[in-house]
């Protein structure tokens, strides 16, 4: 079996080179090997702590290491009221339950599935003492009980019936400081006409599931939101559509309103009609997003920091993971940036915080999401290597 995966692999790799060789740049595909072994089943390991150290940097009062592993697909995160660590795993359709560091060597206590046999779960958030999970069609909630790491009774279901097929199939979720939950759901397509308006939208439900609404739409894929302490506005990050050419269009981050529209399908970026359907007689025109990212960069998971494990100069800043590009001539992303809102201009500057992922073409890890945790360290999860990485103050 594991012959004929790597005979498959190859074949695809033959195709998938010849293709970028002939074809314009535009219809450039530059993926990783592992998320093409990832595709067919199989997994990436992490490299050894050496050879990661050697290859991953963070500012230099800061260190990182490798906190958890054998996490296949490891995708959002979010902390229990006890201080463990939920990891969704799409793929494997489970909940990883990973013990925190109760003995301070720096790496879990120990990993074990919490919820198995769910369908692509992905985003997830507690809510009271119920653990809500958001499936590729449905948002279900258990028990949870965080004394004992356990779930308790059976899995309820509170909204039906999302849509599905096509592309973007990730759900994320996650409750505001309005009690209500979001919900995001990406586009069936690259570029398209929806014909169910609940794609390529946030949707807004009760915690009960009841009194859905659109929050807000135009967003081809925002798999990641969070909002801004202090303001409590709500920003989520975009992936921009493909097949445009290495520098276009940008990713997005958006300051999300309700009713508000973002321009996917008809507007990309700062207001550049689509080659494709900006002429359309439906087009109208979309917010322009709040920053820019790099084209194809895939920006994911947004985390706005409040803690004071880090260095001050981090606290109110946003961090986000890019999760990496396929369609680009030369790979592009695959690292954690720091968003930081100037407080003279109100811009927001963006610089790099853990690189080496990708080095010279070459891809040990791809970012997905990012979150603070209770012992103020930022946590880190890797859907290539199936990992989770923790970045503290340098000694702990």
């Amino acid at each position: 079996m594991r012959r004929v995966l790597l005979w498959m692999v190859c074949l695809l790799l033959l195709g998938v080179g010849a293709c970028t060789l002939l074809l314009p740049e535009r219809f450039a595909v530059n993926a990783p090997l592992g998320s093409l072994i990832n595709v067919f089943g199989g997994g990436v390991q992490p490299p050894p702590e050496s050879e990661f150290q050697s290859r991953v940097r963070v500012p230099e009062d800061l260190e990182i290491g490798i906190f958890a592993d054998g996490i296949r697909n490891a995708r959002f995160l979010r902390f229990t009221p006890a201080g463990d660590l939920l990891v969704s795993s799409p793929r494997l359709g489970t909940i990883f339950l990973v013990e925190r560091d109760g003995d301070g060597d720096g790496r879990t206590d120990g990993v074990r599935p919490l919820l198995e046999g769910l369908d692509r779960p992905h985003g997830l958030d507690f809510f009271g003492d119920w653990l809500y999970v958001a499936e590729a069609s449905a948002v279900r909630r258990v028990h949870y009980r965080a004394p004992w790491q356990e779930v308790e009774g059976e899995l309820e279901t509170v909204v039906e019936g999302l849509p599905t097929g096509g592309n973007h199939w990730s759900r994320t979720l996650r409750f505001g400081p309005d009690g209500k939950m979001y919900v995001s759901v990406g586009s069936s397509c690259n570029v398209c006409v929806e014909e169910d308006e609940r794609r390529a939208a946030v949707l807004r439900f009760e915690p009960d599931g009841s009194g859905g609404e659109i929050y807000a739409s135009g967003l081809r894929n925002s798999v990641g939101f969070d909002w801004q302490p202090g303001t409590d506005a709500l920003f989520a990050t975009d992936n921009g559509r493909d097949l445009l050419g290495d520098d276009f269009p940008p990713c997005e981050l958006n300051r999300l309103e309700a009713g508000a529209f973002y321009g996917w399908p008809y507007v990309n970026g700062f207001g550049v009609p689509d080659p494709d359907l900006g002429d359309l007689p439906t087009a109208r025109a979309g917010r322009s997003p709040a920053h820019g990212f790099g084209a194809h960069t895939a920006p994911l998971g947004i985390d706005f920091y409040q803690g004071e494990g880090l260095p001050e100069r981090y606290r109110g800043a946003a961090f986000v993971a890019l999760h990496g590009s396929w369609n680009r001539t030369r790979k592009s992303g695959y690292k954690v940036v720091v968003l930081e809102w100037l407080p003279e201009s109100g811009e927001i500057r963006e610089s790099d915080f853990a690189t080496g992922f990708e080095l010279d073409e070459d891809v040990i890890g791809r970012p997905v999401d990012v979150l603070e945790g209770p012992d103020g360290a930022l946590y880190i999860s890797d859907d290539y290597a199936g990992a989770i990485y923790r970045v503290r103050s340098a000694g702990g």
